[in-house]
């Protein structure tokens, strides 16, 4: 069979490279409250394992764009999936942070997490179902008593990080994740996401085989909105800016759309 390839030139059947499937997908998206239109058929994609920066002025369509991807707003016209699903379906691989810390300030950083890692369950993964890991993650002392309310800016930003970051997430969007932060803070926000990008991620067959493939191995996925560009600029693969609920333009690192 060797020789007979060889004298006819035959070439073996190459294997075919299955795609990734997209983190987030929008397909003519719109979201509107009465007359008002918050998204304006906004079709876009974020592949696996990228860093999107989303800028724009206040009332842009920022904020539910990224409602709209954690599942927690649903779209008016247009289809939304993550991870080739509806965004309801990966609760558990989405987390969301919004611009306000959203932690109970009477409790320490250890029972705020404790008390939210028991609303969504234990994961499996870097920091999942371990909220000592995840305030370790962030660089805050598990074991510190204080309560919330009396950290600073910084410390709260830092804990509302860990609270999301203990369920593992593989697609992870953020609201203004520097706002208000002081340079020092703001640049720690910045190490951390990095870091973040880095965890391995379990395959989710060996957890729930009927969860489907993960995201690529080794990256995770993030989208975030800001208004400080300079400090989303080294972590993003690309820009988008919005418009009255559009996508105004696209730019990739080093080139432009």
């Amino acid at each position: 069979m060797l020789a007979e390839t060889a004298q006819t030139g035959a070439q073996p059947a190459a294997i075919p490279v299955r795609p990734q499937t997209a983190a987030a997908e929008l397909r003519e998206v719109s979201k509107v409250y009465g007359t008002f239109a918050a998204l304006r058929n906004v079709s876009v994609d974020f592949p696996p394992g990228s860093c999107t920066m989303i800028l724009g002025e206040n009332g842009a369509g920022k904020s539910t764009l990224l409602r709209v991807i954690a599942g927690l707003l649903e779209p008016s016209r247009g289809s939304v999936t993550t991870f080739g699903t509806a965004p309801q379906d990966q609760r558990g691989r989405i987390a969301y942070m919004s611009h306000a810390p959203m932690l109970y300030d009477e409790l320490s950083a250890m029972e705020n997490l404790l008390y939210f890692a028991g609303l969504g369950g234990a994961s499996c993964g870097a920091c999942g179902g371990s909220p000592e890991m995840a305030l370790r993650a962030v660089g805050l002392d598990p074991h510190l008593k204080r309560p919330v309310g009396q950290y600073s800016q910084g410390m709260r930003q830092r804990t509302s990080l860990a609270r999301v970051l203990q369920s593992d997430p593989e697609l992870l969007l953020l609201d203004e994740p520097f706002s208000n932060l002081d340079v020092e803070s703001a640049q720690m926000m910045v190490k951390l996401l990095a870091d973040f990008r880095t965890w391995p991620i379990m395959p989710r067959s060996f957890a729930d085989p009927s969860a489907g493939p993960s995201a690529e191995v080794g990256k995770r996925t993030i989208i975030l909105t800001t208004h400080q560009a300079h400090l989303g600029e080294p972590l993003a693969d690309r820009t988008l800016t919005m418009r009255t609920g559009k996508i105004a333009s696209s730019l990739q690192r080093g080139t432009a759309a």
